[in-house]
Parts: C-alpha cells; sequence; structure tokens
C-alpha cells in the first residue's frame, strides 16, 4: 500500500455523554470521501488520539473500515512508549486498516539511536505499512532527513508525514506526505504523493483539484490561505468541530483539555468559511 491523494486527519465526533459518537464518525466519514478525500486517519492528532482510550481507538478504526470500503483508512498508533505503541499497531492491523501513522516519541524524546531502535520495533510487530510522523513543534523532536532516509531502509515504514518547514525534501526510501496544509503544492512540486490534512474537513474539493490540476495547485493554495489561517486561531481539533458546526455538521466538543472556541475565535472561523462560500450552502 502507497499511500496517497488527499488524507483527511478527520477530527473525531463526540456525543453529549463525552462517549465517541459512531454514528456523526460514519457519516463524517462518508462526506470526506464524497468531497475530495481519499482516506482518512482515525484517531491521530486532530482526531484527539491523546484523549481517546485504546479501545476507543479499536471502536473507531473497526468502524472506518466497515464505512470507508475501498478507500485508505490510516490508524493512529504511535505514543511516546514503544510497548504501547506495538500493541495499538497490533491492534489497528487486526481491524483490516491500510497503514498505521507512527509519530515520533514526545516528551521523553529519545536520541537518535533510540528513534531507530523505536521505529524498528514498531515496524517488526506487523506486517502494516507504517507512516512515521515528524511534527516537531508537538514532540520537541526533528527528524532530519538523513535520519529519515535510514527509516526508509527499515522494512515496513512506507512513508512520512513531514511537518515541518525547514529543509523539506524527498526522501530516499519513503512517500513523501505533507503534513501542514499551507505547502500541500510545494510538497506535491517535489514529488509527494498527497498530504495527510487537516482543512480537507472543509475544503476538500479543492485541495484535491491541487493534485489533478497541476498547473493550477499554487492559485489554489493561495485562495484557500485565509481558510488555512483561519483554522490556527485555536487548536486545530477545536477549530475544525467548530468550523464544521458552522456548517452544519455538529460533531461534538472537544475533550479537555481542549476547549470550544471563544466568539470572537469562531468570528474568524467563520468569515474564513464566509470567503470560500461555504456558508451559502448551508
Amino acid at each position: 500500500m502507497t499511500p496517497s491523494g488527499v488524507i483527511t486527519a478527520m477530527v473525531t465526533p463526540f456525543a453529549p455523554d463525552g462517549g465517541i459518537d459512531e454514528e456523526a464518525a460514519a457519516d463524517l466519514i462518508r462526506h470526506l470521501l464524497a468531497n475530495g478525500s481519499d482516506g482518512v486517519v482515525l484517531a491521530g492528532t486532530t482526531g484527539e488520539g491523546s484523549t481517546v482510550t485504546d479501545d476507543e481507538d479499536v471502536a473507531l478504526w473497526e468502524l472506518g473500515v466497515e464505512v470507508a470500503g475501498d478507500a485508505t483508512v490510516i490508524a493512529g498508533t504511535g505514543t511516546n512508549d514503544t510497548r504501547h505503541s506495538i500493541e495499538l499497531t497490533e491492534r489497528a492491523a487486526a481491524c483490516g486498516v491500510d497503514a498505521a501513522l507512527v509519530v515520533t516519541p514526545y516528551y521523553n524524546r529519545p536520541n537518535r539511536a533510540g528513534l531507530l531502535a523505536h521505529y524498528r520495533a514498531v515496524a517488526g510487530a506487523t506486517d502494516l505499512p507504517l507512516i512515521a510522523y515528524n511534527v516537531p513543534h508537538r514532540t520537541g523532536t526533528d527528524m532530519p532527513n538523513d535520519l529519515l532516509a535510514e527509516l526508509g531502509q527499515i522494512e515496513g515504514i512506507e512513508a512520512v508525514k513531514q511537518a515541518r518547514y525547514e529543509d523539506l525534501a524527498p526522501i530516499d526510501g519513503l512517500d513523501l506526505l505533507c503534513g501542514n496544509d499551507d505547502v500541500f503544492a510545494e510538497t506535491l512540486d517535489m514529488g509527494g504523493t498527497g498530504g495527510i490534512l487537516v482543512a480537507s474537513h472543509l475544503v476538500g474539493t479543492q485541495m484535491r483539484r491541487m493534485i489533478d490540476e497541476p498547473d493550477s495547485r499554487h492559485e489554489i493554495q493561495d485562495g484557500l490561505k485565509p481558510v488555512y489561517e483561519a483554522l490556527s486561531v485555536a487548536p486545530l481539533a477545536a477549530s475544525v468541530k467548530a468550523s464544521l458546526k458552522l456548517l452544519g455538521r455538529d460533531v461534538g466538543v472537544p475533550r479537555l483539555p481542549l476547549v470550544e472556541p471563544n466568539p470572537d475565535e469562531v468570528a474568524v472561523l467563520r468569515s474564513a468559511l464566509e470567503s470560500q462560500g461555504l456558508l451559502e450552502r448551508v
């Protein structure tokens, strides 16, 4: 499996009682796949994977596999505990997902040898293809390109979700997936196979056009800047959930420690949606 296209890092819908709203999750998966997404990541960062329990992870992954049909379903299985990451990856494989997204261990911040050992251990635990997730601003660790190339020599590690701006480049042995929406065009230009994206919850059709219409991709990206900038007004899971609610799709509120955007922040999101003509369809 080679991950490619527009893959949405999906928010996790929560019901009023705080549990996962499986009906809303299924509806959102269908909506995304009908509006530009080629697949979804479930229980990743934007899916509030750090506050979703292991059993809730499994329920989401099983639901995703059931609903998505032939579309790509990627499980967020990375933690800062190698044993826990292995367990989650094994459980994801049993659910029938297509790949696992494994973030660089955070907080304990292993050195180079530790990072290689971590990824070797997780990759060796199942036959599930892995996507390494390099996101320095969340983990405190930036895997340089030569280290990523070493990961590319490990059997089972197929791609990297690259969520940094500096030294963005193709990596020997790994497919390159964009991890920051606002450089999707640049990533595609250098041979990236797609992206694991967030704004695609709202403008997925336009983001898919950036793949299908390469001559227009920078023009499309420039036109989407108001959306990218507005989503940063609050943590992404909160911003996306509030934006979806403005568009008539209630996916609940985030779990603490995340909170709903305040009225001023919602006004910023509303303005960005209006700039794209999205509220006219509600």
